[in-house]
Formats: C-alpha cells, structure tokens, sequence
C-alpha cells in the first residue's frame, strides 16, 4: 500500500491527492501498489449540502419531459437555440469538423455568439437550468480557427512532465472560456498496449504510472483551483471508461478481454488519478469488455450495469456525471440510437445523441412512462447533472460573452513551442551529428517539413484532420519555419521530393511521417507497422539523399512507433517528434545548437519488427528496438546497428500458403491501403476514385459519406437507375495472393443499410484482374434485407471460388453492380477468416 492511500472501512484502498514531486505537481511514481480490488477514490471537489437540498427541490419540481432533456445532448449542426428551448435540452456538443454556421474559420465571436445563442435559450424554459456546451478539445481548442494546438498526447508523455500538463490543460481551459464553451473532452486516460490502434497518440503512455500522474493534472489544470465552483475553469472529462487502449489487435470500438486485475491496476489507473483530481463527468468507452474464459461478459460498456453503476458510482464513489460517446448507446445490444434503456439504467446519464434526439426523447419517456426506465434512475440522473452544472458555476456565472476570459487571444506559442521542445525523443546520434551548428547549411526534404496538416494530426478542425491547409492555421510555424528561423532562410533549401543534389549542404534534414487520422481510420490490425509501407514516397526521398557524403538527420512524424528500420538505416541521426501541433519551431529548437537540449524519452516501447502485437515491459518476448524510457541526450552519441529490412508487404496476415487469421480490411472510414475505393459506369469503366470527402458522382451512380455504425464509416451509394454503375474496391497496384483467405473458410463481410431495395438484378463480385472474376447474386439478399435497419452481409468466398476466381491474384476483392435503381449503404468491408462457417453465412 503506497504512502497516502488508507484503507476504507471495508479494507479497501482509498485513493485521494497524489504524492508531489518538487514543483508540487503529481509524482511518476517508481511503482504503483498492486491492488486486489477496485479502489474509493477521493475527490478534492467536495460535496455542498447546500447544493443537495437545492438540487433535490429543482428535481422535485420538474416534469418528466424536462427531466429526459436534461438528459439529451444532441449536436450543434442538428439543433437550433429555439429547439433548445422548446425541448428543454441541457446540454449540447460539436464533433470534430464541426463549427458555427458550419464555417471552418468561424471567428471567436462566432463561437459566442451561438454560445449566447444556446444559454439565452435554456434560461427562458420554465426551470431556466442553462445549458452546458461541450466540446474536443483534446490538444488546445483544436476545433477553432487560429487557436495554439498543443502536442498530441503521445508527445506529452515523452516529456515525463506532468506539470507540463497542468499548464497545458490550464491554457485550453481558457481557451475554452474564450469561445464560451463550459466543458472539455479531455484528457484521454487510454493505456494503449498496442500500437496498431488508431486512437495510439490520444494516450499518453502504455505505461500507466504515467497516465495516473497525468490524469491529476490534466484534470485539475482544466478545472482550476477552487474546490465547490470551478470560477476560472471548465469541465473535465474522464474518458473513455474504460480499456479502450486494451483491445483485441488494438482495433477501435472492439473487445478487451483484460481480467478484473489487468483492469484495476492497468486500465483504472488514470481514473483514480483523474476523479481524486475532481473530474465531474466521465465518458463511457465504444469498446466491449469480454473475456468468455474468464467469466467476464459485460459486453459493450454502454450497457454494463457493472462497470458504470457497480464499479464506477459504487466502489470508486464517483457522484458526477456519466456521458455517452457519439451514438454508443445504438451500440448495445437490443439498442439503436435513439433508444437505449438499458444503458440508461446501466447508469449513463447525459446521452449524446448527435442526430436522433427528438426520437431519443419521446422514446425514453415512453419508456419511463411504461416502467422499462424506472423514474428513480431518471431522477439520480437529473441529481447528478444539476450537480455538476451547480460546481461549474453556469446557475450563476452570465452569458458566455460576459463571462471572464471571453474573447480572450486563443495564442498560447511559448507553452506550446516549450511542450514540443520536451517532447522530441533522440533515437538515434551516430558521430554526434546533433545538434546542428548555427549558420550550417540544410538541405530540407519530405512532404511533412512543411505541413501544418501533417504536424497537427487528427482531431484538429476537421474531425480526421484532413482536408486542412497551411492557410487553415494563421497562427504557428512549420518545421521548415522553425529551421529557417534557427539556420537563416538563406541557410535553408527546401525540396519536399529531395530532387536536388545535397552536395554542399552541411546536413539534410528530412521530415517525414504520417499523414491525419483519428478514431477508427488509424487502426492498421492486419496492416504492417512498417513506414516504407505506409508511405512509401517517404523512403524514395530518403533514397534520394542518403549515401551521398552528407548526414541525414531524420525527422519522425508520427502519432505512434513504427517500424522505421529501413529509415533508420539511411540516417545518421533520428527523432521521433510525435505530432508537435502548431508550434514545430519547437523542433528546430533542439535539433540546432542553442540553449535547448534534447531531454525526452520514450513513453511507448518501439518496435523491431513490423508484424506482431502488443509490445510492453513484462510481457513474453519483450524485445523492442528501444525500450520505454529511452532517450539520448543533446551531443550524445549513439549509434544504431544495421537493421534488418525484411518486408511481409502491406499485410501481416501470411502469403499463399496456410490459413488467414486476420481480417483483410478493404474499406474502414476510409479506404485502407492498398486499396482504394471507385465507382464506374459507361461515363468512365476506368473507375472514378472517391475523394477523401467520401464523394462521387456519375449520371447514373453517386456515393455520399453517411453513418452506419458510427460516425462517418459509410458510404451511401445510389444508382438512379439511368443506366449500369458499379461501387468497388480495388488495388491499383495490381492483384494479392489470398489464397490463405479461401484457405481459412473466410467471408466478405460487409455492414449495409438499404434504403430502397434494388429494382434489377444487382451482383457482388471479386475481380482477379478483369475479366477474371467471380460473381454473387445478391438481389434477393438486398431485397430481404429490412429497409433503414443495418444488418451484416457475409458471403463465403468459396462461392467466388466456385464461380472460377483466380485467389492467386485477386486485385478487385469487393464489387457491387446493378443496372437498376438502388440506394444502400456499406461500411466495414473486410475479408474475415472463419466467417464463411458461420450460421449466418449466405449460401452459395
């Protein structure tokens, strides 16, 4: 039992403010006790009895209707400040890529104006309980034009530096405040153990002593100093409870098998921190918790009475609010979105139901009404949303305009450029070839050097962080900036393909990496880890440069480790800069000689290999390229051994022999690389790609973004019936051997929405290089299926095989033709081992 931890009546542990280190911020301790049970936690907001009879009397005077609205949280873009009025709504939410009068570059006094807009609204319904605006803001107000964006969370955790969070956290609440939002997201209290996740970088370490430390401060930076009323802070949020960084294969939304043990001491432990900090909401994880040989079926976690009503309001005490993910509850089963008793009675309070709220509210007072839902469940609910609005300070704090710390500056540069500085992780030195002298003279190449999109990530304006410019930040500065701003423009040339000869040059600098993603896109599971293969252009640049008399130092952008043992290969020395957000000057700071000095290490253990799984001290086969916690300093040598550079290709999941036994994803949010998504017609059999905004359109064929399972995943495809158009996957590299796919009795498996039934025949095919191909009548498939309800299609792709296609060179894996009207939807297109065996299989 560590030094401040007590035990409660019952012999648990009790977990309250955390030992401090010299700044008085939370200590990374040297070991965390193992606990035997879920602990109480001791929150420093302290409870006002005050408070309770006021909230008690509010709750006692409200109607049913008024009651479920507090409860709803529909999003900005689907609700008007009448309709919060008339509805009673208590609180709203924006999604990433969302903004004020849908405008990308919306003006702070945008922002306050709806802001003013939703309270005034709120405080004219017959209770007059202000509404709670909340918002991602996961790394700075990262949905707001012209606001510092801080470095991800991977990049704070290898600065081992939880004051640092404090400061950060501190700086985004008021960037909040300046654009009149009352409640953050954040912090992501994820213990990711396998890097394959997508969803890697919103961790802050797979080591959880650093998550629990860290937890502390982010909580108590967003939240301020004051114990009852968080005056000159916002709402915290605790998320996602819980394991979302413990799945199977690290797939986003999928099922961690952990035991209780490996969830109380690995998982929780950026909760005891967060909630002894005072966090007021915790929001429920889209993953399951199952392990069958355990014993353990919760299920989907917005559902599981036990770990939200059973572990989290009961043995860990937690008297705040519970808040579901974007349309999880339509995630339970039995559930859609808009209706969910069960994870209602599970204990989720405040149910964020972006698109469908109107139908969520009628539905759940329906079901309060026929005791499905009972009203002592409601009323808790209310209790703790009317707390947590009262210890905000909304009952008596005025409009967000008028409020201290609105339309302040959202530029925090020196925090930010500092956060980036500590952040940088030196891997590899050989001949102490950092820091870089002043004045030398740099040859800059890669397409991440100067790209604002590339060093911001995910979660930054655009949902994805796609589709974002250089233009899209006002404020800020790239890694090419920083370097010309340390070197000298005239110092610095500039060619992002490394087409121009580096003779002369006293270094290149090359700056490569990753492109955005967020939740789910990211997520590699059958997909190396390694770079050259996820974005092979960048090993060409180095190609370029490399061996030619002058030291290449490589610069990583990434919001993960990957396998770069080709890129370290080709460098003499190697930073991983993690994705530095707006500030990359920050980079430039300790690449160069000056009074910065290179002090990060690694908060995530690197891999020497790019197949493979989970890679964590303590775990069998332990045996990492660098281990966590490893970091060279400024002008310390270290060199790296020549690396093997052996490539399994784009998949892991093995050649033409044996079985499959990994899931070849086609389409997941986005295409998943090799292949990218088409439509043809007789406009154009060639195939139109469909754009990164998930559009396009032919005469007779067109596709839309829309949601399936959860935001965003489909594509909504509609053939007008003018003429023949088809949908499909395909690799335009040419044909894969997925022979161990037929081998393992695998499925195409696809999710789908008919909206209208196909008119005409319609097939779905796999291509082994046209005309070699296989077809699937699906018309009386899609027929069958119910109209507007999702259902999963698998078909065996024996049947293909059957129908003569060639495995050895399948290049076209998903097709879907017609000649007739039709409009569908599909989402999650995958090859998947053993779903040809199932009961629910087609037949051929």
């Amino acid at each position: 039992m560590a030094e401040g931890e007590p035990l409660a009546p019952d012999g648990r542990v009790v977990i309250g403010q955390p030992r401090l280190d010299a700044k008085g911020c939370a200590r990374i301790e040297e070991r965390l006790p193992e606990l035997g049970d879920w602990p109480r936690v001791r929150s420093r907001v302290v409870g006002n009895p005050a408070d309770e009879r006021r909230i008690a009397r509010m709750v006692a005077g409200m109607t049913l209707a008024e009651k479920v609205g507090q409860m709803t949280q529909p999003e900005i873009g689907a609700i008007t400040a009448d309709e919060v009025r008339e509805y009673g709504i208590g609180s709203v939410l924006n999604g990433g890529g969302s903004w004020p009068n849908r405008d990308k570059h919306a003006a702070v006094g945008d922002w306050l104006a709806l802001a003013d807009a939703y309270w005034t609204a709120s405080k004219e319904t017959r209770t007059k309980i202000p509404v709670i605006w909340g918002i991602d803001a996961v790394h700075g107000n990262n949905n707001v034009f012209g606001a510092t964006v801080f470095p991800h969370n991977i990049g704070l955790g290898a600065a081992h530096d939880p004051c640092l969070v404090r400061d950060i956290s501190a700086a985004t609440a008021e960037q909040i405040r300046a654009t009149g939002q009352d409640w953050a997201f954040a912090p992501t209290l994820a213990v990711p153990l396998d890097d394959r996740w997508g969803r890697t970088y919103e961790g802050y370490s797979e080591d959880p002593r650093i998550t629990r430390a860290y937890g502390y401060e982010a909580v108590r930076g967003l939240q301020g100093k004051h114990p009852r009323r968080l005056t000159d802070g916002v709402l915290a949020t605790a998320k996602h409870f819980i394991g979302d960084g413990g799945t199977i294969g690290g797939r986003d939304q999928g099922v961690n098998p952990s035991s209780t043990a490996e969830m109380i001491n690995v998982h929780g432990q950026g909760y005891y921190g967060a909630l002894a900090a005072g966090a007021q909401t915790v929001m429920v994880s889209f993953n399951s918790w199952t392990n069958a040989e355990l014993g353990i079926t919760e299920g989907k976690l917005h559902g599981s009475d036990l770990a939200l009503n059973g572990i989290l309001k009961g043995k860990m005490g937690f008297d705040g609010l519970v808040v579901s993910d974007w349309n999880g509850i339509g995630q339970v089963e039995g559930c859609t979105n808009s209706s969910c008793p069960r994870a209602i009675n599970a204990g989720i309070d405040i149910v964020m139901v972006p698109n469908d709220w109107k139908a969520f509210i009628a539905n759940t007072v329906a079901q309060v009404e026929s005791g499905e839902i009972p009203v002592a469940r409601i009323d808790d609910a209310v209790t703790r949303i009317l707390r947590v609005k009262l210890r905000s300070g909304v009952f008596d704090a005025p409009k967000p305009s008028e409020r201290a710390g609105a339309g302040d500056p959202l530029a925090y540069r020196e925090l930010a450029r500092e956060a980036v500085r500590k952040s940088q992780v030196l891997l590899k030195n050989d001949g102490q070839v950092l820091p870089l002298a002043r004045g030398s003279r740099v040859l800059v190449v890669g397409k991440s050097a100067d790209s604002m999109q590339n060093q911001t990530g995910g979660w930054t304006l655009s949902w994805q962080g796609t589709g974002n410019t250089n233009a899209d930040f006002p404020v800020g500065t790239t890694v090419l900036g920083g370097l010309q701003e340390a070197l000298g423009a005239d110092n610095v040339v500039f060619s992002e393909t490394g087409d121009v000869d580096p003779a002369g040059f006293d270094a290149v600098v090359a700056v490569i990496g990753e492109t955005p993603y967020a939740e789910g896109v990211g997520d590699l599971t059958t997909r190396t880890l390694e770079l050259a293969r996820l974005q092979p252009g960048d090993l060409r640049v180095l190609d370029k440069v490399s061996g030619r008399g002058v030291p290449v130092v490589t610069v990583l952008i990434s919001g993960r480790p990957l396998h770069v043992n080709k890129e370290l290969n080709r460098s003499d020395a190697f930073v991983a800069a993690w994705l530095p957000g707006t500030e990359a000057a920050g980079v430039a700071d300790v690449l160069v000689a000056g009074p910065h000095r290179f002090t990060g290490k690694l908060s995530y253990s690197w891999p020497k290999v790019p197949c493979g799984g989970p890679l964590n001290p303590g775990a069998p086969g332990y045996e990492p390229l660098f281990p966590l916690g490893y970091g060279l300093r400024s002008g310390e040598a270290g060199s790296v051994p020549e690396l093997d550079e052996t490539s399994p290709g784009y998949s892991c999941s093995g050649g033409g022999g044996g079985n499959a036994d990994q899931d070849l994803e086609l389409y997941n949010r986005q295409d998943i690389a090799p292949y990218r998504s088409y439509i043809g017609s007789p406009e154009n059999w060639g195939g139109t790609e469909i754009g990164p905004d998930g559009t396009a359109a032919h005469a007779s064929i067109s596709v839309v973004p829309v949601d399936v399972s959860v935001q965003g995943d489909g594509l909504r495809t509609t053939w007008n019936g003018t003429d023949a158009g088809q949908l499909y996957v395909q690799n335009p590299d040419g044909g894969s051997d997925l022979r161990p796919y037929l081998n393992a009795d695998s499925a195409l498996v696809f999710d789908t929405i008919v909206h209208q039934p196909p008119a005409k025949r319609t097939v779905v095919s796999a291509h082994c290089v046209y005309p070699c191909l296989a077809e699937f009548d699906a018309t009386e498939t899609f027929r069958s299926l119910p109209v507007g309800a999702k259902a999963t299609v698998k078909i065996p792709v024996s049947c293909f095989a059957a129908g003569g296609l060639d495995f050895e060179n399948v290049n076209t894996p998903f097709l879907v033709w017609t000649d007739g009207a039709f409009d569908v939807s599909f989402a999650n297109v995958r090859w998947v081992p053993g779903a040809g065996d199932d009961p629910d299989a087609l037949l051929c």
